[in-house]
C-alpha cells in the first residue's frame, strides 16, 4: 500500500489505516525504538504510541514523507520516554555513547540532545548532509540518527570498523566546520 493510500485511509478515519501502517512501517519504528530504548516491550509500546499520534494528527496533517515522519515521531517519543523515566542506563548504552561522541565535537552551552534537536530543525544540517557522498551520508545517519552500532554499520556497508570510524570522525569534523561557518556553534 502506498503512502498516499495510507494517508487516504487516515483521512477517511478508516481503522485499517493503523494495521496497514503497522505492516508497512512497524519494523522500521520498532528497530529504531529498540536501538534507543534497549527494551523490546518499551519499543512495542512506543510503536503503538507512534500509531496513535499519527491517527490523531491526520487529518489535518498530511506528511509529504510518511516514512521520515514516522521515524522522527518514533525517535522523539523514545527520547521523551527516556527523559520521563530518567534512565541513563537504558538504550544498551548506545544513546549516551552516541551523544557523547557528538558532544566532544559539537560543544555548546546546551546538552548534546538539545543541540541535535535544535540543529536538526534547521535547514543547515540538511544542506550539509546533501553535500556528502552517499555512503558517507548513510553511515553518518545510521550512527547518529538510527543509533546503529559501528560494527553493524561496517557489515552493512561491506567495510571495516576502522574505516567506518574514520568516515564518522571526518564527517563530524566537516559538520563542525560547516556549523561554525553558518554561525550555529
Amino acid at each position: 500500500m502506498t503512502d498516499s493510500e495510507l494517508l487516504a485511509l487516515f483521512q477517511a478515519r478508516d481503522e485499517r489505516a493503523l494495521k496497514e501502517t503497522e505492516t508497512a512501517y512497524g519494523n522500521l519504528c520498532r528497530c529504531l525504538a529498540v536501538r534507543i530504548l534497549g527494551d523490546r516491550q518499551d519499543a512495542e509500546e512506543c510503536v503503538n504510541d507512534v500509531l496513535m499520534k499519527l491517527w490523531n494528527a491526520v487529518p489535518p496533517l498530511n506528511p509529504d514523507n510518511l516514512r521520515a515522519y514516522l521515524a522522527a515521531v518514533t525517535r522523539n517519543l523514545c527520547f521523551d520516554r527516556l527523559s520521563a523515566a530518567n534512565c541513563a542506563k537504558r538504550g544498551r548504552g548506545q544513546l549516551p555513547e552516541v551523544l557523547e561522541e557528538l558532544s566532544d565535537d559539537l560543544a555548546s552551552d546546551e546538552n548534546p540532545e538539545s543541540c541535535l534537536d535544535r540543529i536538526a530543525l534547521q535547514d543547515s544540517i540538511s544542506r550539509f548532509l546533501k553535500t556528502l557522498p552517499h555512503d558517507n551520508r548513510m553511515i553518518f545517519l545510521a550512527r547518529y540518527w538510527s543509533f546503529q552500532p559501528i560494527a553493524e554499520i561496517a557489515a552493512q556497508h561491506g567495510s571495516t570498523v576502522g574505516r567506518v570510524k574514520m568516515i564518522l570522525k571526518r564527517t563530524k569534523d566537516k559538520l563542525k566546520v560547516h556549523l561554525e561557518k553558518e554561525g550555529l556553534l
